[in-house]
């Protein structure tokens, strides 16, 4: 009797064990979006949007109201910042048309889209890589490539008014590399992040 009870238990627990290692993971991965913040993954909103830069999810700096990081930036951020290498992918999170790709002020290097099935919303992608891979009035694709994180310091501006703590000109207002994301509509920032889903699963 005592062996027949073990042999039962054995016999539960590897049923338990087997839908867990092979059907929950299943289940689950079944969300809106899929995130790993180790492999390089998009990670696709609620709203089908692209995540501009796949496998960063952290935020360093939330949209609105913020102490300001260094001389320069506001304290009230029309974004979100999302620390990411130097030459990091950055992606078209919808179809559009670029209408900027230059230096930006305090942005930096900055690409800016607009987006084909939203006319009244516009995407800035703000510390870019100054060596830009998509030019005005370029169209492009949702999950194209557009451009990549760029540097911290940067050289070759005429006056760049943002300089690091050792004086060397920076990215626009910046104390790091990182994708600093704003969407605007109708001409207004608001939070990206109620356009996106960027819980880690």
């Amino acid at each position: 009797m005592f062996n027949l009870f073990n042999k039962f238990f054995i016999v539960i627990f590897i049923i338990i064990l087997f839908i867990s290692l092979f059907f929950i993971p299943i289940f689950y991965s079944n969300n809106s979006y899929y995130d790993n913040t180790f492999e390089e993954n998009i990670i696709i909103s609620e709203s089908n949007f692209f995540w501009p830069i796949p496998g960063y999810t952290y935020i360093s700096s939330y949209f609105g109201k913020r102490s300001s990081p260094t001389l320069g930036a506001s304290t009230y951020h029309s974004g979100i910042d999302i620390p990411a290498s130097n030459g990091t992918n950055l992606y078209a999170i919808d179809d559009g048309t670029i209408t900027f790709a230059s230096w930006g002020a305090g942005g930096g290097y900055t690409i800016v889209l607009k987006l084909e099935n939203y006319q009244n919303i516009s995407v800035s992608y703000c510390h870019v890589s100054p060596h830009f891979i998509v030019s005005r009035n370029q169209e492009v694709k949702k999950g194209q490539l557009i451009g990549y994180v760029g540097p911290k310091n940067v050289y070759g501006i005429n006056n760049n008014p943002y300089k690091d703590s050792n004086g060397k000109p920076t990215n626009g207002a910046t104390t790091g590399s990182h994708l600093h994301l704003t969407i605007k509509i109708d001409g207004k920032a608001i939070d990206p992040l109620s356009l996106f889903s960027t819980s880690t699963q």
